[in-house]
C-alpha cells in the first residue's frame, strides 16, 4: 500500500514512527502530531489555511489530555459521566497510586520497548480511509492531504481535537479544492 502514499505522506507516516518513541504502536494521534510537524505537503498547507499554524501546541496539550484519559475522547468521559464515572477522578486515583501518566503509558518505569513498533487499529484506520479517501476523489496518490481528511472522519480523540481547533472533513475539503483561506468550523 505505501508506494501508493507520495512523498509527503510517507514523510507523515515515517514522523509517526518517530513519533511514537517508547510506544509499542503507532496509533492515529501519532499521524497527527506528525503532519503538525511537516511544513509542506498539501495537509500541511490545509491546516496552516486553518489557522492552526501557531496553535500547533494546544492541539498537542489537547492530544496529552486524552493520553491522560487513557485515550478516551471528550465525548465518551461525557458519556460515562451521565453513568455516573467521573474519569477525572478516576486518572487523580489511579495516578496518586501509580504515578502521574499511568494510565497513559506516559511513567517513566514503563521500561524501554527494543521491538519494531506496528501500526496500532486507529492508525490502520486511518491509512486505510485515507486510501478510499484517495479513491473517492480520483486521486492517483495518497498523499497527506488523505491522511489528514481520514483523520477527521474517524471517531475519536484526533478528530475531536481538530474539530475543536477549527478543522473538519468539511473545511479541508473547500481549502483542498480552492475555496482558499477556508473558514474555521
Amino acid at each position: 500500500m505505501f508506494e501508493r502514499f507520495t512523498k509527503d505522506a510517507r514523510a507523515v507516516v515515517q514522523g509517526a514512527v518517530e513519533q511514537a518513541e517508547g510506544a509499542r504502536t503507532v496509533e492515529a494521534e501519532h499521524l497527527l502530531l506528525a503532519l503538525l510537524d511537516r511544513g509542506e505537503g498539501r495537509g500541511a498547507h490545509a491546516l496552516s489555511a486553518l489557522g492552526i499554524t501557531g496553535r500547533e501546541e494546544s492541539v498537542r496539550r489537547a492530544l496529552g489530555e486524552a493520553r491522560r484519559r487513557a485515550g478516551l475522547s471528550r465525548a465518551e468521559a461525557d458519556a460515562l459521566a451521565g453513568l455516573g464515572i467521573d474519569v477525572s477522578e478516576i486518572v487523580a486515583r489511579v495516578e496518586e497510586v501509580h504515578g502521574t501518566g499511568a494510565m497513559s503509558g506516559d511513567r517513566e518505569d514503563r521500561g524501554w520497548w527494543s521491538g519494531r513498533r506496528g501500526f496500532g487499529r486507529g492508525a490502520k484506520e486511518v491509512l486505510e480511509k485515507s486510501l478510499r479517501i484517495a479513491l473517492a476523489r480520483r486521486d492517483r496518490h495518497i498523499g497527506d492531504e488523505h491522511l489528514l481528511l481520514a483523520l477527521t472522519t474517524r471517531p475519536g480523540v484526533p478528530a475531536e481535537v481538530l474539530a475543536d481547533h477549527g478543522v473538519t472533513y468539511e473545511s479541508v475539503t473547500r481549502v483542498l479544492d480552492g475555496a482558499g483561506r477556508a473558514e474555521a468550523g
